[in-house]
């Protein structure tokens, strides 16, 4: 009888180590899913270009061309008052000023060096000189550096209609 018994927790044992080797294995083969924040209208992240693709896109516009676009690439700087807007890079020179559509969201402002995907209108503008110096007013330059911007500048924008922060 005692030697049954042995035998019986055993077997009990065998099986339940069995499932939870099992249930191991099943747990290494699930991926994890990336989380991101929406903001704006609802996108997805599927078919985001890469920065570096973004930007060859916008070597082929001329100013007041318009193309959607959407692509992933990380925050540089946001707007310090509000987070009505962000810059991001699309190489390692140059960078993108995003909108929001209508006005309607914000970034939080703790956002800068995080991932993004944007979606929206990618076009080439020349900014008026009160424009740049309200811009970097906003993101906290010295008065010192804003009065040195004394000339419009050709430039990348974007106009955002939704945003998926990581």
């Amino acid at each position: 009888m005692k030697n049954l018994l042995i035998l019986f927790f055993g077997f009990i044992l065998t099986l339940t180590s069995c499932k939870t080797e099992k249930k191991e294995k099943n747990e290494e083969k699930e991926t994890p899913k990336t989380v991101f924040v929406s903001f704006g209208e609802k996108i997805s992240e599927d078919g985001a270009l890469t920065k570096t693709e973004a930007f060859e896109k916008y070597n082929t516009l001329q100013v007041g061309d318009t193309a959607l676009v959407k692509f992933a690439t990380t925050i540089n700087n946001v707007c310090k008052k509000k987070g009505c807007w962000m810059k991001v890079p699309v190489s390692d020179t140059e960078e993108v000023m995003v909108r929001f559509k209508d006005y309607g969201f914000f970034m939080p402002l703790d956002s800068k060096g995080k991932e993004v995907i944007v979606e929206g209108k990618a076009f080439v503008k020349v900014t008026p000189v009160d424009e740049l110096r309200h811009y970097a007013e906003d993101a906290g330059k010295s008065e010192e550096e804003i009065a040195k911007i004394t000339e419009p500048k050709k430039e990348m924008a974007f106009l955002a209609h939704g945003v998926l922060l990581k």
